[in-house]
Order: structure tokens, then sequence, then C-alpha cells
């Protein structure tokens, strides 16, 4: 990637996105650091607990981490797991806020379950035993095949309909939540990818693409994500900077 470009991007200074994260600053927390700082954003990391101003944000990133707790999707506890109910409830909270004031959201993982959770729908606790065609181990090199639904935001971003994808994940989206549709799939058919099916920037995605920022497919999501929260932070500028009409005589 050239330096061109990325000065290309970073046109407006102070676009700010808030990353929630686990109390702890982890690898995959630095590598989505510097997968928004590549196109100008400045990241400002959310502890579960936090009661940041959502307002003074211009996105919002959820990292992976945590499963979440099966009561957000009435169902009982299935699988033995860590969970950590602060940060359930905080991103919840950053979730609403930020549909409240129509800011870009971005979930990674963990995140693209809440956001699926948020909107209303299920997962299934455990879907290492119902793999026929992927690998059961985790995975941090793009070693699994991503089938990229069309027509979607994610398809005009990836511009490939299918790309080599990571995975970690124990988990995944079962009923999809209101408003969402499916952009990517995996071979054996679980959601790999979702978004808004209008208004808001709403996406998710199930790999970890903060580990593959050497792909140039993977870091135009940032891109993508990062380019969303300035054009709103433009036009809200823009319409703060208009004066008022002064009193009618």
């Amino acid at each position: 990637m050239s330096e061109r470009m990325i000065d290309e991007e970073a046109k407006v200074p102070g676009i700010t996105i808030g990353i929630s994260s686990p109390s702890r600053w982890r690898t995959s927390d630095r590598l989505i650091s510097l997968g928004l700082r590549l196109y100008g954003a400045r990241p400002y990391f959310i502890r579960p607990g936090s009661e940041v101003d959502v307002s003074l944000l211009d996105g919002i990133l959820l990292s992976g981490g945590t499963h979440i707790h099966p009561d957000l999707y009435d169902q009982g506890e299935q699988v033995k797991a860590r969970y950590n109910h602060h940060r359930d409830q905080t991103d919840q909270r950053l979730l609403q806020e930020a549909e409240r004031l129509h800011l870009p959201v971005f979930g990674i993982c963990r995140g693209a379950q809440l956001i699926n959770v948020f909107r209303g729908g299920t997962l299934c606790q455990d879907v290492t035993p119902l793999r026929v065609h992927t690998r059961h181990r985790p995975l941090l090199l793009p070693l699994q095949s991503v089938r990229i639904v069309a027509p979607t935001r994610l398809g005009r971003i990836l511009r490939s309909p299918r790309i080599g994808a990571n995975r970690i994940h124990s988990q995944a989206i079962k009923r999809l939540g209101r408003g969402l549709r499916v952009s990517a799939l995996d071979n054996d058919l679980f959601v790999q990818a979702i978004e808004n099916t209008h208004g808001q920037w709403l996406m998710g995605v199930q790999w970890h693409p903060e580990y593959l920022l050497y792909h140039s497919a993977h870091r135009r999501i940032f891109a993508d994500f990062v380019r969303t929260a300035e054009q709103l932070k433009l036009a809200r500028l823009t319409r703060e900077d208009v004066p008022e009409k002064p009193d009618q005589p």
C-alpha cells in the first residue's frame, strides 16, 4: 500500500473511532488501531463499564473477545465459556447510542455476533461439531474460503466473489436479527458477515481482518468504515457551521 494512498485517505483530522475492547490491551487491539490509523482515524479505547459520551465519537468498532451471555438471546448456557456481563452491557449501550446518532458501526467476531443479538437475532453456541467442509481448529492465516453475497456493501468493498479469511470463533450467528442481511458465508454455510439493509453503516464480519492487513481486500473494510465516518463528520460540521437566521424584526 503506497504512502500516497494513505495520505489521500487521511484528509480530515480528528476522526475518532471508539473501540470497545476487554480491560487489557491485546495484540488484536493494536492491529485494529493500526488498521484505523492507516486511513487517518484516531482510536479511543472503551473498557467494559465505561460511560463514554458517544456523541463525541465519529464511529464505533466492537472488537472480539469473550462469548456473549446467552441470556441476551433467551437461551441457557449450553457450553462452558467465559462471559463478561459488563462488556455486554457496555456494547449494547454503544450500539443504542450509535443507532440514535447514526454513527457507523463495525463489528469483528464477537462484535458481529453482538450486533445480531442487539437486533433480536440468536447465536449457535458451538459450531465446531457441526463443521463438515471447514477446518475445526483456529486459524490466524487466511486459509478459510469465504463466499461473498452480492449485491451487498461488503461485496462492493471486497470486489471479489470469494476471499481467504481466518477463523478463531466457535460461535456463529443462527437466526438473523431484524434489518440485517447476510453478506458472506463459509463452505458450511455458516454466516461470516452481516450488514444493515438500509440507513446506518452497520457491518459485522466473523473473521479477524486486523490480522490480515497485509491483504488489500481486508484493509478496504477499514478504509470504507473510516471514510463513512469522515463523510458523516464533514456533513455534521457543515450543518453546524451554517449560521442561524437572525430573528425577523
